[in-house]
């Protein structure tokens, strides 16, 4: 019988890699290198094997599978990266971006090891239900993670469908392509700010890291006296989410209001989810989530304002137990279904 699986979380930064066993504890710590996503495939291709291998290594057992947690559009059936934005190499005056690369099969050739992979926000949904908040036993869970960009993930079980379903535990909504659950690019206001998507009013271009800051760089010469401004000694280059957060935690009203305003933008899209997959479980990862309770106040105010009440009664909303690893147990969970399904 298999006792353990590696996790992968595939960055453009970072490639990190661990052995896991069934309940999701960790052989070993993570290896880390840099993934060198601008060089080429197979520069980047490199990196993961070498990633991989150290860290079977380290954990000093046999692997009964690879899970991959990838950025982008992922064809999970074909072990295909269909489109990664921040993946490729520069040609001349164009980056050519990642387009149909079969990354599962180099991975699998290189390694003779079944490989498995999926969105990194789908799978760090996944992760968290089987790991985390959701405990494996969630009647369904959806994800938010809060950074760079708003990636997310839709857990389902068989609480949440009618008719034959048998299944045990929860499965990931991927849609017919692998593309589903860009939660982030829900839309709050078509007539809203452009998104990096193309789009307007993304929930993402209200909430994201760049928008909290522009917000915060606003409110902070807006307001000359305030806590934030002063940390910044005069200088709005230097203001971050943490930053607004460290005010916060000191009581300015400035910082406290901007995580009001970014929680009551989460809250309405939050709420519009509950309405829509009527889960158990409502998880906030990311970095940002670390802002705490002036963001969660401010959400849990607004979904009750807009969710469906009997709907928001069966539902938690809380944030994401395992922030830190989310890519590489989401790569875990995945890998352990696929280890299952062969038995």
């Amino acid at each position: 019988m298999a006792t353990a699986v590696v996790g992968v979380d595939l960055g453009g930064t970072n490639v990190r890699a661990a052995v896991l066993n069934r309940e999701g504890e960790l052989l070993s710590a993570p290896v880390q290198h840099p993934s060198r996503a601008q060089e080429g495939f197979r520069i980047t291709l490199e990196q993961i094997v070498l990633t991989i291998r150290e860290a079977i290594d380290a954990s000093g057992v046999a692997p009964a599978a690879i899970g991959m947690a990838v950025p982008g559009h992922i064809d999970s059936a074909r072990g295909v990266v269909r489109w990664a934005p921040n993946f490729g190499e520069q040609r001349g005056e164009i980056f050519e971006v990642w387009r149909d690369v079969p990354l599962g099969d180099a991975v699998r050739a290189r390694l003779n090891l079944p490989v498995v992979m999926g969105n990194d926000a789908n799978l760090a949904a996944l992760g968290e239900y089987y790991y985390g908040v959701g405990r494996g036993q969630a009647r369904g869970l959806v994800m938010l993670t809060l950074g760079t960009g708003i990636g997310g993930g839709v857990v389902l079980t068989r609480h949440q469908v009618q008719g034959n379903a048998h299944w045990d535990g929860g499965v990931l909504l991927v849609g017919l392509g692998g593309g589903a659950g860009e939660l982030g690019h829900a839309i709050l206001n078509f007539g809203g700010p452009r998104c990096g998507c193309g789009a307007r009013g993304c929930i993402e271009a209200y909430a994201k890291r760049d928008a909290i800051v522009e917000l915060a760089r606003e409110e902070a010469r807006r307001n000359p006296n305030s806590l934030l401004n002063a940390l910044t000694e005069g200088d709005p280059a230097k203001i971050t989410p943490a930053l607004v957060s460290q005010a916060a935690e000191q009581g300015d009203p400035t910082a406290i209001a901007i995580w009001q305003e970014i929680g009551a933008y989460l809250g309405v899209a939050i709420a519009t989810f509950i309405n829509i997959f009527n889960p158990e479980v409502v998880a906030i990862g990311g970095q940002i989530a670390k802002a705490g309770a002036p963001l969660f106040d401010a959400i849990h105010r607004t979904v009750r304002d807009y969710a469906l009440p009997t709907l928001l009664q069966d539902c938690q909303i809380a944030p994401a137990e395992r922030i830190e690893d989310a890519g590489i147990l989401g790569g875990a969970a995945l890998a352990w279904q696929a280890v299952e399904a062969r038995r």
